[in-house]
């Protein structure tokens, strides 16, 4: 008999393996699809998360396809209402509703590949752009320069600083900081994230950015880059919208005529100059 084909409307069944709290605000989830629900997905794509009576909220995969078993991947959820609570109840062996991946992705093995790379990270834009970049550094011998430049409102905000610490322990990655305020532990950068673009050296021909973070971020991170030479067709940003189905058909995230669910939410950057409210 012919395989059924998947109701991407349906939510599958999904166990948390793993909850760590990464701030007060911020909690990391391991998940673990149902058996044979294993179908792949690439750094920036994002899954449908869903508690039964509450609802489903648009999760961006926080991990590589490489580094985890297959049917397995991270999520950090921000508690900021009714659904993202509920997520934020779950402990390791509950049941969540899934539905996805959904969404285009990272050029990782397309323009990315050969080129220096420059990600720019603010705030919880780490969170779809350590994906990309647990990928790249699993497959370093295809990249260029690597440099990271992150922004958190507080040192207390950082995601992930463990991780952090051991890319700066690396040989073959930058990794530049910023905060915007410090508290009395922080003995490093204060002050918006293109001032670090002063500490960096761009290779404008030969280098792709990639750019995730709050919506305010954007305009003057694209401007920082296009002063360094930078082509918009080398730039990629990943864009949050508020959706409900993921699919295209409720209209919620859309923006002059395009869907971020389904052309987005990493869209290169050429792509969507025309639509101002876009970036």
């Amino acid at each position: 008999m012919p395989q059924q084909e998947k109701d991407i409307y349906l939510p599958a069944a999904a166990t948390v393996m793993q909850v760590e709290a990464l701030t007060e605000q911020e909690k990391r989830f391991r998940i673990r699809r149902s058996p044979g629900d294993t179908e792949s997905f690439m750094p920036g794509q994002f899954f449908m998360l869903g508690i039964p009576g509450i609802g489903e909220a648009p999760i961006s995969i926080s991990s590589s396809p490489t580094r985890l078993e297959a049917g397995t991947f991270d999520v950090v959820v921000r508690r900021v209402g009714n659904v993202t609570d509920a997520l934020h109840r779950l402990h390791e062996g509950d049941t969540v509703g899934l539905r996805g991946p959904f969404g285009t992705h990272f050029p990782v093995e397309g323009l990315m590949r050969g080129h220096d790379l420059l990600f720019v990270c603010g705030g919880l834009g780490v969170v779809p752009l350590r994906s990309a970049i647990q990928y790249v550094l699993d497959r370093r011998y295809a990249y260029g320069a690597v440099s990271i430049l992150y922004g958190a409102r507080t040192p207390k905000d950082r995601l992930f600083v463990d991780e952090l610490l051991a890319w700066h322990d690396r040989d073959d990655v930058t990794v530049l900081e910023t905060v915007d305020i410090a508290d009395p532990s922080w003995a490093g950068d204060v002050g918006v994230i293109t001032d670090l673009f002063r500490q960096i050296r761009t290779d404008s021909k030969h280098t792709v950015a990639v750019v995730c973070g709050p919506p305010v971020m954007y305009r003057f991170v694209l401007q920082e880059l296009r002063s360094t030479g930078l082509d918009d067709d080398h730039m990629y940003v990943s864009l949050e919208r508020h959706m409900r189905c993921a699919v295209g058909k409720c209209g919620r995230c859309q923006v002059n005529g395009l869907y971020a669910c389904q052309s987005g939410a990493v869209f290169n950057v050429a792509d969507i100059e025309h639509v101002r409210e876009a970036i």
